[in-house]
């Protein structure tokens, strides 16, 4: 059954990078109020909500959030992901200040080496009982 997304922030992620899968486990670990909510990129509810927001999968490297109707893409997503979670990582949005082009440059060297360091699935991610209600399908 789908999640209950009507006050969540959803994060889109890409299903088959063991990091995205990783980061995925970090957020749900630290997200002690319950705020997030996930889907592939790949997936058919993850496509649909690209599309609400003119976005391509195939031109997205990873992460999207999406909160309030408003849609947040690469360093300011991540950036803002921490901002929610438990612990000192709400700090961490302190680096907001430097600008998108210098996050965001950063973001995609990782992003395209992500596959060559931490390696992929052949297929996306499947969720295990005790978070499957995070999950969008």
């Amino acid at each position: 059954m789908p999640a209950d997304n009507t006050n969540s922030s959803i994060l889109l992620f890409d299903g088959i990078c063991n990091f995205c899968n990783s980061s995925v486990n970090f957020v749900i670990r630290h997200d002690k109020k319950n705020q997030f909510r996930f889907a592939a990129l790949q997936s058919e509810a993850g496509k649909k909500l690209l599309e609400k927001f003119q976005q391509s999968s195939a031109s997205l490297d990873s992460l999207v959030l999406i909160e309030n109707d408003s849609i947040y893409l690469k360093s300011t997503a991540a950036l803002r992901i921490s901002k929610k979670l438990n612990g000192l990582y709400p700090l961490l949005y302190g680096f907001i200040i430097i600008p998108a082009f210098i996050r965001d440059a950063v973001y995609d060297f990782i992003s395209r080496n992500r596959y060559k360091w931490f390696g992929s699935r052949e297929s996306c991610m499947i969720p295990s009982e005790d978070v499957k209600s995070k999950f969008i399908f």
